[in-house]
């Protein structure tokens, strides 16, 4: 059975808490509430156990400590299409062998401080950044990202609920706070204009970030696809675990706004 959700007092919120897609999941209720079409929830529940997904533009997450497949959670997601899907790994490896999507292999990192950081300008990072000028270096690193309209309004909103936060390095590299729960942040939408990369401006950036949110008693995470690892490892920061993403193969033929800008750096 899946039945949409109205009332905030219905999450369990002790098994959200226990992963990332959890905490980005109550993120997103503190920011939206249950109020709003482009962000819905869902309590899933079969015979094995219950569990709670939720869409946010053209993103599907779902976190359930059971195995909670079946041929109804199947069907929503074919009828909603989405461009992405994340979360319960065990759900994911049975969506893959029924849905259509490609597999991507997704890590994630904790950031651990770099005590040699401390003699990073911090002069040189901007805690309150233009957005048009956010977006330009987004653009230029996420081919997937949303329009300018759709992304500010969606980002603006949760800086403004104290959920995330963005930040610019030399006014070329940028990084966000995706959220913040209960000292656990999740740091994404990282990337550098084409002109500055090969700088270390990226690499100085998040070794930074690492211990500036270390000082306020944070564990930061970050997620990377393959094509990221290396860079991570080269950095110092510690892998926690490998999981799967699944993500549309067909978008490009469809009229459709592709997914909501990913966290993956």
């Amino acid at each position: 059975m899946i039945k949409l959700i109205n009332n905030p007092e219905d999450f369990d919120r002790a098994m959200l808490l226990k992963s990332l897609n959890g905490k980005k999941m109550l993120a997103y209720l503190r920011a939206y509430g249950t109020d709003y079409d482009f962000c819905r929830f869902y309590r899933i529940e079969n015979q094995n156990g219950y569990g709670f997904m939720f869409i946010i533009n053209s993103t599907l997450i779902i976190c359930s400590d059971y195995d909670i497949y079946s041929e109804e959670l199947l069907q929503f997601a074919e009828m909603n299409m989405p461009f992405r899907i994340e979360g319960s790994q065990q759900i994911l490896n049975r969506l893959k062998e029924n849905m259509n999507y490609q597999v991507l292999n997704r890590t994630v990192f904790e950031m651990l401080p770099d005590e040699n950081t401390k003699n990073f300008d911090e002069l040189q990072v901007n805690f309150n950044p233009d957005f048009k000028q956010v977006y330009q270096i987004l653009s230029e690193g996420f081919p997937n990202i949303a329009d300018f309209g759709l992304w500010y309004t969606d980002t603006s909103h949760r800086c403004r609920h104290g959920i995330s936060k963005v930040f610019t390095y030399k006014e070329c590299t940028t990084a966000s706070i995706v959220f913040d729960i209960e000292n656990c942040v999740l740091v994404g939408q990282v990337a550098t204009k084409i002109k500055s990369r090969g700088s270390g401006y990226a690499r100085e950036f998040l070794k930074w970030l690492a211990l500036f949110l270390n000082t306020l008693n944070k564990r930061a995470y970050l997620l990377a696809l393959d094509i990221r690892v290396s860079f991570y490892h080269e950095i110092g920061f510690r892998e926690v675990m490998k999981e799967i993403v699944l993500e549309r193969q067909d978008i490009e033929k469809e009229s459709i706004v592709k997914g909501r800008l990913t966290d993956e750096s």
